[in-house]
Formats: C-alpha cells, sequence, structure tokens
C-alpha cells in the first residue's frame, strides 16, 4: 500500500491526470442532473453553490478540469525539457491539496464567505507556477518561458470572476470566463502545435516515411501563437469586441492553415496521431466561429463550446492518454476500449453547437452531449486508470 501511494504521489501525470477524468465526469453530471430536471419541466431552487448553475458548470471545466490537466501535463513535461529535478512527492502532495481545496470551496462557496473562498481557489495556479518557474530557469528558452505568462493570464482571469463573486466593482464574470477558456486554448494552439507535428514525424521516420513529412512555417506559427495568446489579454483587457474578433479570425485561420501541413491523412491508422489532429482541427474550427459571431454569424456561446469541448477536452484527452501510456512504459497504442473516446469528444462538441445555433433543439443536444462527454471520460478512467495506478513497465515504448 505504501508503495503504491508512494508511485502514485511520484510523479505528477499519475494523480492529476486521475483527478481530471474523475472531475470531467463529476462535473458533467451535476450539470446533466441540474439541466435534465429543468428541462422536463421541474426546478432546483437551490444548490450548495453560491454562483448560478450555468456559471459553476463553466468555472468548473475551466480552473478546475483543464487545469488538473495542465498541472499532470506541466509537473510531467518541464522536467523532461529542463533537465531540472522533478518534483519531489512532498510537493505533488502539497499542490494537488491545494487544487482539491479550490474544488471544494467553490462547491459549497453557498456556505462560506466569499473571501475565503476566493482564497481557496486562487493558490493552486500560483504554487504550480512558481514551480514550473523554477525548473523552466533551469535551461530558460522563449518557447517555454511563455507557459508561464498564459498561466498567469489564466490565473487572473479566475481573480476576475472570484471578484465580482466577492462582490468587488472591477470583478468581471463574463470577461473572466471567456479569458480563462481562451487562455486553456492559447495552451492548445501553442502545446498541440509543437508536438502534433512532432510526434506524427517522429512516428513517420520510425516508420520509414522520410519523404513529405510534417511542415511548418515560421511566420505562420509566429501569427497563430500570438493571436492566440493575445485573445485572452484582449478579454482581459476589454478591448473592442470587432478588434477581438479579428483576433480569433486570424487565430482560427492560422492554426487550420498549420494543421493542413502535418499529414493528418497519413496519421489516420493511429489514434494516439489522429485524436490531436482532429482536437486541433476543433481548435482552429472554434476560433472561427467565434470571430463570425461577433458579425452576427452564428453563436457566441456555440463558438466557445467548440473551443472548450472539442479542442480543450480533446486535445487534454488525447495528451492525457498518451503522456499515461509514454510515461509508464507502455507501447504508445491507444487500447481499443479508449478509441472511441476521441471521435466521441468532437460530437459532444458538435451537438453542443447545435444546441446554441438552434434554441428549438436546445434540451435534447445538450443533454446529449454531456451524456456523451460522460461516456468518453468513463472509457479514460476505465483504460488509463489501471495504467495511472499501476507500476511503471520494464521497457521504452516505441516512438509513435
Amino acid at each position: 500500500m505504501i508503495a503504491a501511494l508512494n508511485r502514485f504521489f511520484g510523479e505528477g501525470f499519475r494523480v492529476f491526470f486521475l483527478a481530471a477524468g474523475l472531475y470531467a465526469v463529476f462535473t458533467m453530471i451535476v450539470w446533466e442532473g441540474w439541466l435534465g430536471i429543468h428541462a422536463a419541466g421541474g426546478m432546483v431552487t437551490k444548490m450548495p453553490f453560491a454562483a448560478a448553475p450555468h456559471l459553476w458548470h463553466a468555472h468548473e471545466m475551466i480552473f478546475g478540469y483543464a487545469t488538473a490537466a495542465l498541472g499532470g501535463f506541466f509537473l510531467t513535461a518541464v522536467p523532461s525539457w529542463t533537465g531540472a529535478r522533478a518534483a519531489r512527492h512532498l510537493f505533488i502532495i502539497a499542490v494537488v491539496a491545494l487544487w482539491l481545496v479550490g474544488r471544494v470551496a467553490v462547491w459549497a462557496s453557498g456556505s462560506l464567505p466569499a473571501g475565503w473562498v476566493a482564497l481557496a481557489e486562487l493558490a493552486f495556479l500560483p504554487v504550480l507556477g512558481a514551480q514550473i518557474a523554477l525548473q523552466l530557469i533551469k535551461r530558460p528558452k522563449p518557447q517555454n518561458m511563455m507557459f508561464l505568462l498564459v498561466l498567469a493570464l489564466i490565473w487572473v482571469a479566475d481573480l476576475l470572476v472570484q471578484a465580482e463573486w466577492i462582490g468587488w466593482s472591477w470583478g468581471n464574470t463574463w470577461a473572466g470566463l471567456r479569458a480563462g477558456l481562451l487562455g486553456v486554448v492559447a495552451m492548445i494552439a501553442v502545446l498541440g502545435g509543437r508536438i502534433t507535428p512532432a510526434f506524427t514525424r517522429n512516428a513517420m521516420v520510425r516508420m520509414g516515411f522520410e519523404d513529405r513529412q510534417p511542415i511548418s512555417h515560421q511566420p505562420l506559427e509566429i501569427a497563430a501563437i500570438a493571436s492566440a495568446i493575445a485573445l485572452p489579454a484582449a478579454y482581459l483587457l476589454g478591448l473592442p469586441e470587432k478588434l477581438i474578433a479579428v483576433l480569433a479570425i486570424v487565430a482560427g485561420a492560422a492554426a487550420l492553415a498549420r494543421l493542413a501541413g502535418w499529414r493528418g491523412v497519413w496519421a489516420r491508422s493511429f489514434p494516439i496521431l489522429w485524436s490531436m489532429h482532429l482536437a486541433f482541427a476543433m481548435l482552429g474550427l472554434g476560433y472561427l466561429a467565434l470571430g463570425l459571431a461577433a458579425f452576427d454569424v452564428g453563436s457566441e456561446v456555440a463558438a466557445l463550446h467548440l473551443l472548450g469541448i472539442g479542442a480543450a477536452g480533446g486535445m487534454t484527452l488525447a495528451v492525457m492518454s498518451r503522456a499515461s501510456l509514454g510515461h509508464t512504459g507502455r507501447p504508445l497504442i491507444v487500447p481499443g476500449l479508449m478509441v472511441p473516446a476521441f471521435p466521441l469528444v468532437a460530437l459532444a462538441a458538435a451537438l453542443r453547437w447545435a444546441g446554441s445555433v438552434w434554441p428549438e433543439v436546445y434540451y435534447p443536444t445538450v443533454l446529449a452531449a454531456g451524456v456523451i462527454w460522460i461516456i468518453a471520460f468513463t472509457l479514460y478512467l476505465a483504460t488509463m486508470g489501471p495504467v495511472l495506478l499501476g507500476p511503471r513497465l520494464p521497457r521504452t515504448p516505441p516512438g509513435i
């Protein structure tokens, strides 16, 4: 038992990836229950959290689920980038405890002082960021140091939300939730834009395909990353809606142009690869939809769910699965039971988009999207849970 706990808290991806999967299911069950009761004509007048249910749902998917996935990724990836010593057991226990305290505080916020809730909720990211900064400083590179800026934007976004929930005049839940989500998907634009072509290229080389490998164009990369990071900052600064829309359209067009050069057709036989290509496609489409919504083409809420479910949900699911396999010494082959989870998340995004575009089918499409999300992450837990809890295998996986 002690050895199992020591292993579980010895690597950040184990506890955070498991927590992310569990929380993805829990939060959606709560949201589905509340929404289903209202769809049936009933009414729930009292919830344990202080915020309106749709705001709690949005907040916890962004600052609960997504930050857990980011925490597991960075605690695992940054030491390999820099050669720095990985976080110790006690730090991992402490930082996951901060994440969990934040979740409990927001859940019970209806009976707690708002200031204490904010302190509990806002403690996690600065501690995680400090650890990442200490590791990155060992080998500082601008392309890695930018992640600290994006983490800071996500934290400031949460600060805006908490400030309004406290009652401070400068708080802004509307801007904070949007900036938080766009901060998370900026991480997808940067990280996904780095690893998707790299892993595809590695797989092609390993299998002897030396020609027509993924290509990148530096001006396009710069435009894509700059616009993606500028978007959450633009919401935090309260920039004009049309300017934000132009940034979103640039980010979307650049994302899809990048993706076109990454040999996604070749990757179609490998779920561990096409899952990332699919999520990145949802990123580009979501950005475009967000920009067009400002010009009365489509729905802003629909666009935000393409980004939140399709891009953030899809890419974190793909990366958590790959990292769980690779860092426990298992072959980089997605278990058969897990494979349907990737298109299911994309389907959930499409249904949720439809629910906002066509209000007459809102309840059936949104409820269906939630059920599909729960199924996808239950498949993840069923297949990756034993991997995250189990021992590392004494072999190196192939480099797909």
